[in-house]
């Protein structure tokens, strides 16, 4: 599909496309589940084992597509950058 355009349209939808993978990202960070409470930025936990929890169903989802969205993001600053 990227080879249909030319690369001046390209050029000129890009930072477009990097808002719009910027608020995503931005929103799917700050939708997660914190595990850390008011006592674990001090340094206090409630339970031994805080720091080793594995995710499960939509967590998990969200996990990876915030990585994806996020190398995503990566990918699309690069053209901007070997462009310019």
């Amino acid at each position: 599909m990227l080879e249909c355009l030319p690369m001046n349209t390209l050029i000129s939808i890009l930072p477009y496309i990097q808002i719009a993978l910027s608020l995503v990202l931005i929103v799917t960070i700050l939708i997660q589940k914190s595990e850390a409470g008011v006592g674990g930025s001090f340094g206090g936990s409630d339970n031994f084992n805080s720091g080793f929890h594995s995710r499960r169903g939509f967590e998990k989802t969200l996990f990876i597509f915030t990585i994806v969205v996020a190398v995503l993001l990566v990918l699309s600053a690069l053209p901007g950058i070997l462009i310019k």
